[in-house]
């Protein structure tokens, strides 16, 4: 089983200057919890995470104590948080060599490119471990 049969194809994408309050609200919008951060061409260029996103706002904002200088957290671009150059997998990977990168890699996803680097899809651990667990269940014992 390659990883084109269980990668996610409904990908977000933003450019390197969409705002993180404006990348906050796709992810929320989408219910996913990665976007992609691409050039004019689709060309991935790096990832965000939602606890990327976490982390780089300020922990004030929306409460009482909120002031203009958490407000501009809000304001700070893609290319300010996103990781560079994610470790990225194609879709003919066999699901053990995405369950090897994404144990020895820092995330917890993998982007699908295509030969030109061009972002088409995801992979996440849930989708490798669900693809793993069955053909382990599927195997005899011994």
């Amino acid at each position: 089983m390659n990883i084109e049969s269980i990668m996610l194809t409904h990908i977000q994408a933003v450019s390197m200057d969409h705002t993180i309050n404006e990348i906050k609200e796709i992810l929320e919008e989408s219910g996913l919890h990665h976007i992609m951060v691409v050039d004019e061409e689709n060309k991935l260029l790096g990832i965000i995470s939602d606890r990327d996103i976490n982390r780089a706002i300020s922990p004030h904002v929306g409460t009482i104590n909120e002031t203009n200088r958490d407000r501009e957290t809000l304001k700070k671009k893609a290319h300010q948080i996103m990781t560079r150059n994610p470790v990225t997998i194609g879709k003919g990977a066999s699901v053990p060599a995405a369950a090897h990168r994404i144990l020895t890699t820092p995330g917890s996803c993998l982007p699908v490119v295509d030969i030109e680097n061009k972002a088409i899809g995801f992979v996440s651990w849930k989708e490798v471990m669900a693809v793993l667990i069955e053909l382990s269940l599927s195997q005899p014992s011994k």
